[in-house]
Parts: structure tokens; sequence; C-alpha cells
């Protein structure tokens, strides 16, 4: 039995909502990841199967790692149909938004949905909320956006209403944000979830595989070459640092989604407990960071790059060159080493 962690009030407000809406438009953040995928294709599928018009505008295309998910669906990038994406914003009379807490993570979208009359329904776990929705789910304890689309789902009585189809991109969100079930899932109910869902006839080896393992040729190339010729260990903090420029990215053929879970790889090497990885894209330079043992690096990238997120998985951007990026980083890495865990001892080891 899940425990009980959402407000009634909220469920029967969201209820109504629905009951009430013609027009539907489910949204996500920009650079979508399986969580923001997830949440937005499960719940979409949710709706539809309830006889709602219903349409997914993202502000940007998936990445190449979920196009087992988006194959076939009628996702509006803003990017790519503007002027389609737009229209279905204004006439929408209820406008849902997953996997995000602040209206700029909508990138170019964000005006549109800020200016819509529509209700607004916020579904996330990030911290810190911005209050621009009608209604609030929020809870930064959760694994995921998933889990609690989930659990939203079984509160509306919807679980036995569940298909597989609805199921499978719930799966992934939770399989992404918990890198397979080994960060952000201490609380036991969400082995009940991830059950809950094996139950609607999903092989969750295949997600996994999917989601997280293939990758195209350049990809693996790209990867490889970022960790053997440009990652930095600095060994008085134990962080590590990867960048990436234009001509490293244009020289593998870089397509969104090759360096997924890269920041991620030097969190392997012993006395590691944050890695940090700096790509640089057209419009600015992106910081992605996570670590291990409870270090903040969420404030890392508020402080430094305007961003913010998780405790252990954060990310934000910077507006210079790469190298001041860089240059930032390595100034204030000292002024954090003050939250790093105490070292074990030998003997410990």
């Amino acid at each position: 039995m899940l425990r009980k962690t959402l407000n009634d009030h909220d469920i029967k407000a969201l209820r109504e909502a629905i009951d009430a809406a013609r027009n539907i438009v489910l949204t996500c953040h920009v650079r979508p990841d399986g969580d923001a995928i997830g949440s937005t294709l499960g719940l979409a599928k949710m709706l539809e199967a309830e006889g709602k018009n219903v349409a997914v505008v993202t502000p940007d295309t998936a990445p190449r790692s979920l196009w087992f998910l988006t194959k076939g669906e009628k996702l509006v990038p803003h990017s790519q149909y503007p002027e389609y994406a737009e229209r279905l914003i204004a006439e929408a009379d209820l406008i849902i938004c997953c996997d995000f807490n602040d209206l700029k993570r909508l990138d170019a979208l964000a005006p549109f949905v800020e200016a819509s009359g529509a209700k607004k329904v916020l579904i996330d776990h990030h911290r810190e909320p911005q209050a621009f929705a009608d209604i609030t789910f929020s809870e930064p304890e959760m694994s995921s956006t998933c889990e609690l689309m989930f659990r939203i789902l079984a509160a509306l009585g919807l679980y036995d209403k569940m298909s597989r189809d609805a199921a499978r991109p719930l799966l992934t969100g939770l399989v992404t944000d918990t890198r397979n079930f080994s960060v952000n899932c201490s609380q036991p109910d969400i082995y009940e979830i991830l059950q809950r869902l094996l139950d609607k006839d999903l092989n969750k080896q295949e997600i996994v595989r999917e989601a997280l393992e293939l990758r195209s040729l350049n990809s693996l190339k790209l990867q490889a070459f970022a960790i053997s010729e440009r990652l930095e260990v600095f060994e008085a903090h134990r962080a590590a640092l990867i960048c990436l420029d234009k001509a490293d990215l244009d020289r593998f053929h870089y397509e969104k989604g090759d360096t997924e879970g890269l920041v991620n790889k030097p969190l392997e090497v012993r006395g590691i407990v944050y890695s940090i990885y700096m790509r640089e894209d057209p419009d600015c330079i992106k910081v992605s960071a996570r670590s291990v043992e409870n270090f903040p690096v969420n404030k890392i990238c508020k402080d430094l790059f305007g961003g913010g997120g998780h405790l252990m998985a954060s990310g934000g951007e910077f507006h210079g060159t790469l190298a001041e990026c860089r240059a930032v980083l390595l100034e204030n890495m000292g002024s954090y080493d003050k939250y790093l865990p105490v070292r074990k001892s030998k003997k410990e080891n």
C-alpha cells in the first residue's frame, strides 16, 4: 500500500479541471530527458483514454535515446513547428506543465504559456517551484516526476485503466532519473510503484537498454574521447571536470543526446565526489553536474551558473566562452570544499 502523500483538495481540483477542459496541452522542459518525456506522454495516454483532446507541445525535440518512446507519437516541438505550437497553446483551456519548476525552462515557448488564460497545473519534483500555476503538485523528495505522476493517476482512481502504452513512458522516467534505481531511490514505495508498472506487461531490461545503454558509434567515440582527452581531476577538491567545445563536438558529428550520461562517468573513479560537464552550445555553455554522498551540486549550479535542480543532479547555463565558464568554476571550487564528506580512513576502506 503506497503512503498517502498527496493533498485530497488538489486531487479533486485537478479532477475538476480535467473534466471541464476541452483542449488540453501538456508540456515539459527544454532539452527533455526521460522523466520529462515520460511523465508528459504517460499522462497524455491516460487523458486520451478518457476521451480528451490532448496535444503534447515541447520546447524542442527529444534526444535519440528516447526515440523508442516518441516514435509514432504526435509531439509538437516548438523549435520545429512554432506557429502550430503557439496556436495549440492559445486554444488550450488547460495546460499541464511536467518536470520543471520555472517557466523559463520552457525556453522560447515560455512567453506563450505565460500569456495563456488557460488554467495551469504544475506537476514536478524540483525544488523551489515558481508560483505560476493554479494547481501545483511539487514533491522534491520524490525520485522523479514520473513517480509523482503515477501517484496522481492512482489517486485519481485511474491505475486499473492504465494501459501498457501509458505505463511504459512512466517506467522510463523512473529508470532514467534513478539511473536504473541506483540513486534517488531510498524510499521503499518506489519499488512498489516499479512492480505495479511492471504488472502492465513491461520489459524493464528493454527500457534500460534503449534509454541508458544504446548509442551511435559517433556518440561512443565522442564519450571515449571526452574521458581520455578532456577529463580533468582536481584531487584536492575531489572533483572532476569535462569540457567539450564546438570543434570537439563537430569532430564526432554531435547530435542531441550523444553525451547523455557522460557527466556520471567520472563518479566511477574512487575518491571523486562530484563531476561537472560543460558543453559549448550555439547560444550558451550548458553545465551539468552530478555527485555522490549528498554533495550539493545544486548549490554550485545555482551560485555560479544561474541554475539549480536536485541535491546530487543539477544543471545551469553560462553566457560567455567555454574558457570563461571553466575559469569561474575553478576560481570558486574551494568555496565548496566544506560540503565534502569526511574522508574515510584507509582502515575503513
